[in-house]
Protein backbone atom coordinates (compact mmCIF):
# COMPACT_ATOMS: atom_id res chain seq x y z
CA UNK A 1 0.00 0.00 0.00
CA UNK A 2 2.81 2.35 0.90
CA UNK A 3 4.55 1.61 -2.39
CA UNK A 4 1.35 2.46 -4.32
CA UNK A 5 0.95 5.72 -2.38
CA UNK A 6 4.54 6.75 -3.05
CA UNK A 7 4.19 5.88 -6.68
CA UNK A 8 0.97 7.83 -6.97
CA UNK A 9 2.58 10.82 -5.23
CA UNK A 10 5.48 10.72 -7.69
CA UNK A 11 3.09 10.74 -10.62
CA UNK A 12 1.11 13.63 -9.15
CA UNK A 13 4.28 15.61 -8.54
CA UNK A 14 5.40 14.99 -12.09
CA UNK A 15 2.04 16.12 -13.46
CA UNK A 16 2.08 19.19 -11.25
CA UNK A 17 5.55 20.08 -12.45
CA UNK A 18 4.53 19.64 -16.07
CA UNK A 19 1.44 21.81 -15.55
CA UNK A 20 3.47 24.59 -13.96
CA UNK A 21 6.03 24.42 -16.74
CA UNK A 22 3.28 24.62 -19.34
CA UNK A 23 1.73 27.59 -17.58
CA UNK A 24 5.05 29.39 -17.45
CA UNK A 25 6.04 28.56 -21.03
CA UNK A 26 4.10 31.39 -22.75
CA UNK A 27 5.52 33.94 -20.31
CA UNK A 28 9.03 32.64 -20.84
CA UNK A 29 8.52 32.59 -24.61
CA UNK A 30 7.25 36.18 -24.54
CA UNK A 31 10.22 37.25 -22.45
CA UNK A 32 12.69 35.58 -24.78
CA UNK A 33 11.12 36.73 -28.09
CA UNK A 34 10.19 40.02 -29.71
CA UNK A 35 6.54 40.84 -30.39
CA UNK A 36 5.30 40.56 -33.94
CA UNK A 37 4.55 43.82 -35.77
CA UNK A 38 1.18 43.73 -37.51
CA UNK A 39 0.79 45.37 -40.91
CA UNK A 40 -2.59 46.10 -42.45
CA UNK A 41 -2.45 47.44 -46.01
CA UNK A 42 -5.27 48.34 -48.40
CA UNK A 43 -3.98 46.04 -51.13
CA UNK A 44 -0.90 44.48 -52.65
CA UNK A 45 -1.72 45.36 -56.26
CA UNK A 46 -0.88 49.06 -56.22
CA UNK A 47 2.82 49.61 -56.86
CA UNK A 48 2.83 52.19 -54.06
CA UNK A 49 1.64 49.66 -51.51
CA UNK A 50 3.93 46.94 -52.84
CA UNK A 51 6.93 49.24 -52.46
CA UNK A 52 5.83 50.37 -48.99
CA UNK A 53 5.57 46.76 -47.79
CA UNK A 54 8.96 46.00 -49.39
CA UNK A 55 10.42 48.80 -47.25
CA UNK A 56 8.70 47.42 -44.15
CA UNK A 57 10.08 43.93 -44.75
CA UNK A 58 13.57 45.33 -45.25
CA UNK A 59 13.41 47.26 -41.97
CA UNK A 60 12.04 44.22 -40.10
CA UNK A 61 14.87 42.06 -41.42
CA UNK A 62 17.49 44.67 -40.52
CA UNK A 63 16.10 45.05 -37.00
CA UNK A 64 15.34 41.39 -36.34
CA UNK A 65 11.55 41.59 -36.10
CA UNK A 66 8.78 39.50 -37.63
CA UNK A 67 5.93 41.05 -39.61
CA UNK A 68 2.41 39.75 -40.07
CA UNK A 69 1.23 41.44 -43.28
CA UNK A 70 -2.47 41.45 -44.19
CA UNK A 71 -3.79 42.94 -47.47
CA UNK A 72 -7.49 43.87 -47.70
CA UNK A 73 -8.04 43.76 -51.47
CA UNK A 74 -9.48 47.29 -51.33
CA UNK A 75 -12.33 46.15 -49.08
CA UNK A 76 -12.80 48.28 -45.98
CA UNK A 77 -14.94 45.67 -44.17
CA UNK A 78 -12.29 43.03 -44.81
CA UNK A 79 -9.58 45.37 -43.57
CA UNK A 80 -11.42 46.07 -40.32
CA UNK A 81 -11.75 42.31 -39.74
CA UNK A 82 -8.06 41.81 -40.48
CA UNK A 83 -7.05 44.51 -38.01
CA UNK A 84 -9.19 42.90 -35.31
CA UNK A 85 -7.61 39.52 -36.04
CA UNK A 86 -4.13 41.02 -35.74
CA UNK A 87 -5.03 42.59 -32.42
CA UNK A 88 -6.25 39.26 -31.04
CA UNK A 89 -2.77 37.89 -31.78
CA UNK A 90 -1.29 40.46 -29.36
CA UNK A 91 0.94 42.26 -31.85
CA UNK A 92 3.42 44.77 -30.49
CA UNK A 93 2.46 47.57 -32.88
CA UNK A 94 0.23 48.15 -35.91
CA UNK A 95 1.51 49.71 -39.14
CA UNK A 96 -1.65 50.81 -40.90
CA UNK A 97 -2.28 51.80 -44.53
CA UNK A 98 -6.06 52.06 -44.58
CA UNK A 99 -8.36 51.60 -47.56
CA UNK A 100 -10.58 54.56 -46.73
CA UNK A 101 -11.78 56.77 -43.90
CA UNK A 102 -14.16 54.10 -42.60
CA UNK A 103 -11.44 51.49 -42.24
CA UNK A 104 -9.02 54.09 -40.88
CA UNK A 105 -11.31 55.23 -38.07
CA UNK A 106 -12.48 51.74 -37.08
CA UNK A 107 -8.99 50.22 -37.20
CA UNK A 108 -7.33 52.94 -35.16
CA UNK A 109 -10.08 52.92 -32.53
CA UNK A 110 -9.81 49.11 -32.19
CA UNK A 111 -6.03 49.33 -31.76
CA UNK A 112 -6.42 52.12 -29.19
CA UNK A 113 -8.83 49.98 -27.16
CA UNK A 114 -6.30 47.14 -27.23
CA UNK A 115 -3.44 49.39 -26.18
CA UNK A 116 -1.57 48.73 -29.43
CA UNK A 117 0.37 51.72 -30.83
CA UNK A 118 -0.49 52.70 -34.42
CA UNK A 119 1.85 54.05 -37.08
CA UNK A 120 -0.27 55.29 -40.00
CA UNK A 121 1.18 55.48 -43.50
CA UNK A 122 -0.36 57.33 -46.47
CA UNK A 123 -3.92 57.40 -45.04
CA UNK A 124 -5.36 58.35 -41.65
CA UNK A 125 -8.76 58.90 -39.99
CA UNK A 126 -10.11 62.20 -41.27
CA UNK A 127 -12.59 62.58 -38.42
CA UNK A 128 -9.83 63.25 -35.92
CA UNK A 129 -10.91 60.26 -33.85
CA UNK A 130 -8.29 57.79 -32.67
CA UNK A 131 -4.75 58.26 -31.44
CA UNK A 132 -1.71 57.71 -33.67
CA UNK A 133 1.93 57.51 -32.68
CA UNK A 134 2.72 59.20 -35.98
CA UNK A 135 1.43 59.73 -39.50
CA UNK A 136 3.92 59.27 -42.37
CA UNK A 137 2.78 60.46 -45.78
CA UNK A 138 3.47 62.55 -48.82
CA UNK A 139 2.48 66.19 -48.49
CA UNK A 140 -0.30 65.62 -50.99
CA UNK A 141 -1.67 69.15 -50.86
CA UNK A 142 1.68 70.57 -51.91
CA UNK A 143 2.28 67.78 -54.46
CA UNK A 144 -1.05 68.37 -56.19
CA UNK A 145 -0.70 72.15 -56.08
CA UNK A 146 2.77 72.00 -57.65
CA UNK A 147 1.72 69.46 -60.27
CA UNK A 148 -1.43 71.30 -61.34
CA UNK A 149 0.50 74.58 -61.47
CA UNK A 150 3.03 72.93 -63.79
CA UNK A 151 0.24 71.50 -65.96
CA UNK A 152 -1.48 74.86 -66.25
CA UNK A 153 1.81 76.34 -67.39
CA UNK A 154 2.03 73.73 -70.13
CA UNK A 155 -1.48 74.76 -71.21
CA UNK A 156 -0.48 78.42 -71.48
CA UNK A 157 -2.61 79.31 -68.47
CA UNK A 158 -5.97 78.62 -70.12
CA UNK A 159 -8.11 75.74 -71.35
CA UNK A 160 -10.26 72.85 -70.20
CA UNK A 161 -9.28 70.15 -67.74
CA UNK A 162 -10.83 67.07 -66.17
CA UNK A 163 -10.03 65.73 -62.70
CA UNK A 164 -10.04 62.02 -61.88
CA UNK A 165 -10.41 61.45 -58.15
CA UNK A 166 -9.25 58.58 -55.98
CA UNK A 167 -11.33 56.80 -53.34
CA UNK A 168 -13.65 59.48 -51.99
CA UNK A 169 -13.00 60.41 -48.38
CA UNK A 170 -9.50 58.96 -48.31
CA UNK A 171 -6.72 61.21 -47.06
CA UNK A 172 -4.93 61.35 -50.40
CA UNK A 173 -8.12 62.13 -52.33
CA UNK A 174 -9.07 64.95 -49.99
CA UNK A 175 -5.60 66.50 -49.95
CA UNK A 176 -4.90 66.16 -53.68
CA UNK A 177 -8.25 67.70 -54.51
CA UNK A 178 -7.44 70.59 -52.18
CA UNK A 179 -4.01 71.09 -53.71
CA UNK A 180 -5.30 71.33 -57.26
CA UNK A 181 -8.12 73.63 -56.14
CA UNK A 182 -5.51 75.96 -54.68
CA UNK A 183 -3.68 76.00 -58.02
CA UNK A 184 -6.98 76.61 -59.85
CA UNK A 185 -7.68 79.63 -57.64
CA UNK A 186 -4.54 81.25 -59.03
CA UNK A 187 -5.46 80.42 -62.66
CA UNK A 188 -8.93 81.81 -63.42
CA UNK A 189 -8.74 80.96 -67.13
CA UNK A 190 -8.53 77.21 -66.45
CA UNK A 191 -11.99 75.61 -66.67
CA UNK A 192 -12.80 72.31 -64.94
CA UNK A 193 -15.33 70.69 -67.28
CA UNK A 194 -15.52 67.25 -65.63
CA UNK A 195 -14.81 65.62 -62.28
CA UNK A 196 -15.17 61.86 -61.96
CA UNK A 197 -14.14 59.26 -59.40
CA UNK A 198 -11.93 56.44 -60.68
CA UNK A 199 -10.79 54.99 -57.32
CA UNK A 200 -7.05 55.01 -58.12
CA UNK A 201 -7.77 52.43 -60.87
CA UNK A 202 -6.38 52.53 -64.41
CA UNK A 203 -9.31 50.73 -66.02
CA UNK A 204 -11.87 52.95 -64.32
CA UNK A 205 -9.90 56.01 -65.42
CA UNK A 206 -9.77 54.72 -69.00
CA UNK A 207 -13.57 54.36 -69.15
CA UNK A 208 -14.17 57.67 -67.39
CA UNK A 209 -11.90 59.52 -69.81
CA UNK A 210 -13.60 57.95 -72.81
CA UNK A 211 -16.90 59.40 -71.58
CA UNK A 212 -15.36 62.76 -70.77
CA UNK A 213 -13.79 63.08 -74.22
CA UNK A 214 -17.12 62.27 -75.83
CA UNK A 215 -18.82 65.04 -73.85
CA UNK A 216 -15.89 67.48 -74.07
CA UNK A 217 -13.92 66.92 -77.28
CA UNK A 218 -11.89 70.10 -76.72
CA UNK A 219 -10.47 68.85 -73.41
CA UNK A 220 -6.86 69.96 -73.01
CA UNK A 221 -5.61 68.04 -69.96
CA UNK A 222 -6.39 65.51 -67.24
CA UNK A 223 -5.22 65.65 -63.65
CA UNK A 224 -5.23 62.10 -62.34
CA UNK A 225 -4.88 62.00 -58.57
CA UNK A 226 -2.76 58.86 -59.05
CA UNK A 227 -0.41 57.60 -61.74
CA UNK A 228 -2.68 54.65 -62.52
CA UNK A 229 -5.51 57.04 -63.34
CA UNK A 230 -3.17 59.25 -65.36
CA UNK A 231 -2.10 56.23 -67.40
CA UNK A 232 -5.71 55.19 -67.99
CA UNK A 233 -6.61 58.69 -69.14
CA UNK A 234 -3.63 58.88 -71.49
CA UNK A 235 -4.45 55.53 -73.08
CA UNK A 236 -8.07 56.57 -73.63
CA UNK A 237 -6.89 59.80 -75.24
CA UNK A 238 -4.53 57.91 -77.56
CA UNK A 239 -7.33 55.55 -78.57
CA UNK A 240 -9.42 58.60 -79.45
CA UNK A 241 -6.57 60.03 -81.54
CA UNK A 242 -5.82 62.78 -79.00
CA UNK A 243 -2.03 62.62 -78.90
CA UNK A 244 -1.97 66.28 -77.79
CA UNK A 245 -3.85 65.76 -74.51
CA UNK A 246 -1.78 66.36 -71.36
CA UNK A 247 -2.07 63.70 -68.65
CA UNK A 248 -0.37 63.96 -65.26
CA UNK A 249 -0.50 61.96 -62.02
CA UNK A 250 0.93 61.52 -58.55
CA UNK A 251 2.97 58.49 -57.42
CA UNK A 252 6.16 58.13 -59.46
CA UNK A 253 5.34 54.56 -60.50
CA UNK A 254 8.11 52.95 -62.58
CA UNK A 255 5.44 52.39 -65.24
CA UNK A 256 4.60 56.10 -65.20
CA UNK A 257 8.26 57.08 -65.53
CA UNK A 258 8.48 54.86 -68.61
CA UNK A 259 5.29 56.40 -69.99
CA UNK A 260 6.77 59.89 -69.53
CA UNK A 261 9.92 58.81 -71.37
CA UNK A 262 7.75 57.54 -74.24
CA UNK A 263 5.60 60.67 -74.32
CA UNK A 264 2.38 58.89 -73.33
CA UNK A 265 2.04 60.93 -70.12
CA UNK A 266 3.68 64.22 -69.29
CA UNK A 267 4.47 64.40 -65.56
CA UNK A 268 4.23 62.86 -62.12
CA UNK A 269 5.00 63.79 -58.54
CA UNK A 270 7.19 60.91 -57.38
CA UNK A 271 6.60 59.67 -53.83
CA UNK A 272 8.94 57.58 -51.67
CA UNK A 273 6.82 54.64 -50.49
CA UNK A 274 9.78 52.32 -49.88
CA UNK A 275 11.37 54.82 -47.51
CA UNK A 276 8.05 55.52 -45.80
CA UNK A 277 7.49 51.81 -45.22
CA UNK A 278 11.00 51.42 -43.81
CA UNK A 279 10.46 54.42 -41.51
CA UNK A 280 7.16 52.99 -40.25
CA UNK A 281 8.66 49.71 -39.02
CA UNK A 282 11.78 51.43 -37.72
CA UNK A 283 9.60 53.68 -35.58
CA UNK A 284 7.28 50.84 -34.55
CA UNK A 285 10.33 49.12 -33.09
CA UNK A 286 11.29 52.27 -31.21
CA UNK A 287 7.82 52.46 -29.67
CA UNK A 288 7.87 48.77 -28.72
CA UNK A 289 11.19 49.35 -26.94
CA UNK A 290 9.90 52.41 -25.10
CA UNK A 291 12.01 54.80 -27.17
CA UNK A 292 9.30 56.55 -29.19
CA UNK A 293 9.02 59.75 -27.20
CA UNK A 294 10.83 61.82 -29.83
CA UNK A 295 8.81 60.59 -32.84
CA UNK A 296 6.96 63.54 -34.47
CA UNK A 297 3.17 63.22 -34.74
CA UNK A 298 3.23 64.26 -38.39
CA UNK A 299 5.95 63.37 -40.89
CA UNK A 300 5.24 64.77 -44.35
CA UNK A 301 7.59 63.73 -47.13
CA UNK A 302 8.17 65.88 -50.20
CA UNK A 303 7.41 64.49 -53.64
CA UNK A 304 9.60 65.18 -56.68
CA UNK A 305 8.25 66.63 -59.93
CA UNK A 306 9.31 64.43 -62.84
CA UNK A 307 8.68 65.62 -66.41
CA UNK A 308 9.91 64.76 -69.86
CA UNK A 309 12.84 67.10 -69.30
CA UNK A 310 13.99 65.43 -66.07
CA UNK A 311 12.91 61.80 -66.34
CA UNK A 312 16.20 60.72 -67.93
CA UNK A 313 18.04 61.53 -64.71
CA UNK A 314 15.61 59.72 -62.41
CA UNK A 315 16.15 56.26 -60.94
CA UNK A 316 12.89 54.51 -60.00
CA UNK A 317 14.71 52.59 -57.25
CA UNK A 318 15.25 55.86 -55.38
CA UNK A 319 11.49 56.02 -54.88
CA UNK A 320 10.23 52.43 -55.05
CA UNK A 321 13.18 50.48 -53.72
CA UNK A 322 15.48 47.79 -55.12
CA UNK A 323 12.64 45.91 -56.84
CA UNK A 324 11.43 48.98 -58.76
CA UNK A 325 12.82 47.91 -62.10
CA UNK A 326 10.87 44.63 -61.88
CA UNK A 327 7.53 46.32 -61.23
Amino acid sequence: MKTFTLARRAVLNALLGATCAAALAPSLAMADSKPVIGVSVADQKSLFYIAAVDGMRAAAEDLGYELNVQAANNNSRQQIDQVNNLLVQQIGALVFISQDSTAAAAGVKAANRSGVPVIAVDQRPETGSGDLVTYIATDSVKAARDLCTWMFGQMGGKGQIAILKGVLGSTAEIQRTQGCEEALAAHPDIEVVAIQTANWDENEAFKATQNILTAHPDLDAVFGESDAMSLGAAKAARQAGRTDLISVGIDGFPTQLKAIQEGLTQATMAQIPYTMGYMAVEQAVKVINGEGGDIPELQYQDAVLVTGDSVGGVNAADFYGPAANNM
